[in-house]
């Protein structure tokens, strides 16, 4: 008798959705390494460097227990001012880091209202909040500013929260992050930034989006290091205040093995390399503005940013399309539901540096060409 988990299993394939882990293979558009740091002979010298001096591959323990390294100490010093925030706090994965932070800060009786279009990890800080939470319309502001309003009716002293990306993993759109910071301050709320996809490319020095945001004392951000900085790990921004509280009140962090010493050492020779790396931002917007282009040629909508989603709607019509750019030599992977909404299955197309204007006109016209062949 096949068990229930073998009938899910079968139940995904019919439907187009059963996941397999794939290798590495074609000319890469699916990566979030945007800058080229990655597989950088920098990284890699910097952690030899690290290794040279003695730096433990493993931490040994949670940072409340031996496992806090004067590594994890100086990154997180040099990334509050490097992002000019009063404090940061390391965690593992950005995935463990936005989960914490919104299943910690918010208490019962506050109000979260997060965007339609917030990443998987922050629904996963939700499922574990005690306050009460509502979706709003994606960048909707003025439908955010009349939720608070009549919130705050009735809740004068409980904290609200407000919930976004700055850039959006699955569409590459951007946040309206000062309409949403005089919201914030109008109605005494915080401000919860996940600035996973701009840090390293946007803002100065690749700061982020909400760079000039960061310091006051109702703005939280989160800054994943295994994206544009090429590494792993992810930063919280924060007042000290609620740096203090996280690690007497946030579960991940407390009970965690802290993140490997060596990683946050490669982390800090990220943070220098990505403050000068002025030309590599150039560059990426140089093919971000080329594909843009080719888009518009074949009547497809643009981002704006380095994520450029092609909306097929069905998924076995974005399966298709993914495998034949495979055959074709480029790595672009179909995204479908859950991680999208239903019927907006489409292919997730990401540039870096590291791909040439050669290749971004090649995929371009494999993908004019396999869209004119789909059936209508």
């Amino acid at each position: 008798m096949q068990s229930r988990y073998e009938q899910a299993l079968e139940a995904l394939n019919r439907r187009g959705r059963l996941r397999r882990l794939e290798g590495r293979a074609g000319v890469d558009f699916t990566s979030n390494d945007y800058l080229g740091l990655a597989e950088s002979s920098a990284l890699r010298d910097a952690a030899m460097d690290a290794l040279t001096r003695g730096v433990p591959v493993g931490a040994g323990g949670s940072r409340l227990l031996r496992g806090n390294h004067p590594e994890h100490e100086a990154l997180e010093a040099e990334a509050a001012a490097f992002f000019g925030a009063e404090s940061a706090l390391f965690f593992g994965s950005g995935f463990a880091a936005n989960a914490a932070l919104i299943s910690t800060l918010p208490q019962r009786g506050d109000l979260i209202l997060h965007d339609a279009l917030i990443h998987a990890s922050a629904r996963e800080g939700l499922a574990g909040t005690k306050a009460e939470h509502r979706e709003v319309a994606h960048n909707d502001v003025t439908q955010i500013e009349d939720a608070l309003r009549d919130w705050r009716a009735s809740h004068a002293s409980e904290r609200c929260f407000i919930a976004v990306e700055s850039v959006y993993s699955m569409d590459g759109d951007l946040a309206p992050l000062d309409d949403l910071a005089r919201v914030a301050d109008r109605y005494s709320a915080m401000l919860l930034i996940d600035e996973a996809h701009a840090t390293g490319v946007r803002g100065p020095q690749g700061r982020g989006l909400g760079a000039h945001l960061e310091g006051r004392d109702n703005v939280v951000s989160l800054h994943t290091c295994g994206k544009g900085l090429g590494a792993s790990g992810a930063l919280l921004l924060m007042p000290d205040v609620l740096r203090r509280f996280m690690i007497n009140r946030c579960r991940p962090f407390i009970y965690a093995t802290a993140p490997s010493p060596l990683i946050a050492a490669s982390v800090r020779a990220a943070l220098r390399i990505c403050a000068d790396a002025h030309s590599s931002r150039a560059a990426l917007a140089e093919r971000i503005a080329h594909f843009a282009a080719h888009l518009a040629r074949l009547g497809l909508p643009t981002s704006g940013s380095q994520i450029q989603p092609i909306i097929l709607g069905a998924d076995r019509k974005a399966v298709s399309v993914a495998a034949a750019l495979a055959a074709d030599g480029f790595d672009v992977r179909a995204i479908r539901p859950p991680t999208v909404p239903e019927g907006t299955s489409r292919l997730r197309i990401t540039l870096g540096t590291r791909r040439t204007i050669a290749e971004i006109d090649a995929l371009a016209e494999a993908l004019g060409r396999h869209l004119r062949e789909l059936p209508a």
